[in-house]
C-alpha cells in the first residue's frame, strides 16, 4: 500500500519542472539526438533534479542475476510472473523496472489522482533500469531452492526487485507474482494467440472499495483466497513436467530453469496484502514448507485459518506501520510445537520493503513515507539476511546463512525481537517455538 501523499509532492514536482527552465548546458547535449533519446535523457534530468534518484541495489550474493517474465496462457486467468534466478553471465541488458505505462496510471488511480499523474510517473521513472541481466540464460551446474513472492496491493510484479535479485544471489529462483484479483494496481493479459502477436493488451485496473467495514473484509476475503490459488497455480506452471509456452514470446527457453528447482525447497514470501497471502497459501498449498510475511495486512484472512497450518512462519514488520489488531492476529498464530517468528526492523516504514523506498531520493522519499529513520539499504540488508537465515533451516539448505542466525531473534540494533505494538491489555498469549508460554 502506497502513500497518499504522492498527490501534494508530484503536483508540487511538476510545477518545479516547468517553472526551472532548462539551461543551455542542459540542452546542448541532446539538442541534436532524436526523440527518443531526448526523451530518456529528459527523464532523466528530472529524476535527479526532482527526487535526487538512487539506484535499486545489485544482489549482494556471487552469482549474477537474471531476469524474465512468463505468461502461461491467452486468458485473464493464466499465470503472469516475474522470475529472478542465478544466471550464466551479465552481458545481457539490465532489466527495464516498471515495462508499461498503463501500471503508472493504475498507480495514480490506487493513488485517487488524476491520470495526468500517471504520465509524470511514467516521465520519471519509464526507463529506470535493474541490475538484472534481461533474459540471461539460467545457470543449470546446481538445483535452487524456489520462493514464490506475493505482492501488495496497489503493486504488481516489478516493484519487489531488491528481494528478487538478492535471493538469486545467494542461489534461489524467485518467480514474484502478478495477482488477477483485482489488488494490482495494473495487470494485463492477452485474448488469443493473434492479440499477443499484435501486442494487443487487455489491462485490468484496481478494484477498488467504496465502504469499509463488512464490504471490505468480504472483498478481501475473496482476494486473499484467489491470490493463494494464483500462488499454488504459479508453482505448478514452474513444476510441471510438461513445456510451458510463453505466450509473450521472448527470446528465452523457460524449460532450463524449471528443470533447475529443487522440488522439496520450496518457500511462500510476501508484502502487506501479500503477507496475509502467505498466509493462506501456507494453510492451502502444504508443498510451501514454510513462509515468510512482510509487514503482512491481516484483516483478508478468515479467524479460524491462524490455527490449521504447521509449517514455519516468519513475520519481519516495520516499526510504523502496524497497530495492535493486526499484531493480536498475527499472534493468533503461535501455537503450541509450531515454529513463528516475529521481528521488527526500528525506525522503518512499511515501504521499507518495496523498490520505491530506493526509487527516490532520501528528502522527497522520507515525505512521502517510503523511507523511514533508517538507511532503506540497510532496512532491506536485514530483511533479506534475516530471510536467508530462516529459510536455510526450513528448508535444509547448505550454505552460510546460519551466520545470520541472530537477526531472526532480533539481535541487533536495528531491530526489536517480537513487536514495538503494546497488546498487554488484551491479554494475549504469545508462544515461542517450543511452546512455551509468555507475555507480549
Amino acid at each position: 500500500m502506497l502513500s497518499p501523499k504522492w498527490h501534494a509532492l508530484f503536483c508540487l514536482c511538476s510545477c518545479l519542472a516547468l517553472a526551472r527552465p532548462l539551461n543551455c548546458q542542459d540542452l546542448s547535449p541532446v539538442a541534436h539526438i532524436k526523440p527518443s533519446e531526448r526523451i530518456n535523457k529528459l527523464q532523466a534530468i528530472l529524476s535527479a533534479v526532482v527526487f535526487g534518484q538512487t539506484k535499486i541495489p545489485r544482489g549482494s550474493g556471487p552469482y549474477s542475476v537474471g531476469c524474465t517474465d512468463l505468461m502461461s496462457q491467452y486468458t485473464n486467468k493464466s499465470t503472469f510472473l516475474r522470475l529472478y534466478y542465478p544466471a550464466k553471465d551479465a552481458d545481457h541488458p539490465d532489466t527495464i523496472w516498471i515495462p508499461n505505462k498503463e501500471y503508472f496510471f493504475g498507480l495514480s488511480k490506487f493513488l485517487g489522482t488524476h491520470w495526468l499523474m500517471g504520465k509524470i510517473l511514467n516521465l520519471l521513472f519509464g526507463s529506470l533500469t535493474i541490475p538484472a541481466s534481461w533474459n540471461s540464460p539460467v545457470r543449470t551446474d546446481e538445483k535452487y531452492p524456489l520462493i514464490i513472492f506475493s505482492h501488495g496491493l496497489g503493486a504488481f510484479r516489478t516493484i519487489y526487485s531488491a528481494i528478487g535479485m538478492e535471493f538469486a544471489s545467494h542461489g534461489f529462483i524467485v518467480a514474484t507474482v502478478e495477482h488477477r484479483d483485482g489488488s494490482a494496481s495494473a495487470t494485463y493479459y492477452f485474448n488469443d494467440q493473434a492479440a499477443a502477436e499484435l501486442g494487443y493488451k487487455s489491462w485490468l485496473y484496481l478494484k477498488t472499495v467504496k465502504q469499509r467495514g463488512e464490504e471490505e473484509k468480504s472483498l478481501r476475503n475473496a482476494q486473499v483466497r484467489q491470490r493463494a490459488k494464483e500462488c499454488s497455480q504459479a508453482l505448478d506452471v514452474i513444476l510441471s513436467g510438461k513445456p510451458v509456452k510463453n505466450v509473450l514470446d521472448l527470446e528465452f527457453d523457460v524449460q532450463p530453469v524449471k528443470d533447475s528447482i529443487d522440488r522439496n525447497k520450496i518457500a511462500v514470501m510476501g508484502h502487506s496484502f501479500g503477507g496475509a497471502t502467505v498466509i493462506q497459501a501456507l494453510n492451502d498449498d502444504r508443498r510451501f514448507r514454510c513462509g515468510i510475511a512482510l509487514d503482512a495486512w491481516m484483516l483478508p484472512l478468515d479467524d479460524d485459518i491462524y490455527s490449521k497450518f504447521s509449517q514455519p512462519l516468519f513475520f519481519i514488520n516495520s516499526e510504523h506501520f502496524q497497530f495492535p489488531e493486526n499484531i493480536i492476529k498475527m499472534k493468533k498464530c503461535y501455537l503450541p510445537g509450531k515454529e513463528r517468528k516475529m521481528i521488527t526492523i526500528r525506525g522503518s516504514v512499511h515501504q521499507n520493503f518495496a523498490d520505491f523506498t530506493f526509487a527516490t531520493g532520501k528528502i522527497s522519499g522520507y515525505i512521502l513515507t517510503l523511507r523511514g529513520e533508517i538507511d532503506s539499504y540497510v532496512a532491506i540488508d536485514l530483511t533479506n539476511k534475516a530471510s536467508l537465515a530462516f529459510l536455510q533451516k526450513h528448508l535444509g539448505l547448505q550454505k552460510d546463512f546460519d551466520k545470520w542466525d541472530c537477526l531472526v531473534e532480533g539481535e541487533d540494533d536495528h531491530l526489536i525481537p517480537g513487536t514495538n505494538i503494546d497488546t498487554t491489555h488484551q491479554h494475549v498469549t504469545l508462544h515461542n517455538s517450543t511452546g512455551i508460554e509468555k507475555q507480549n
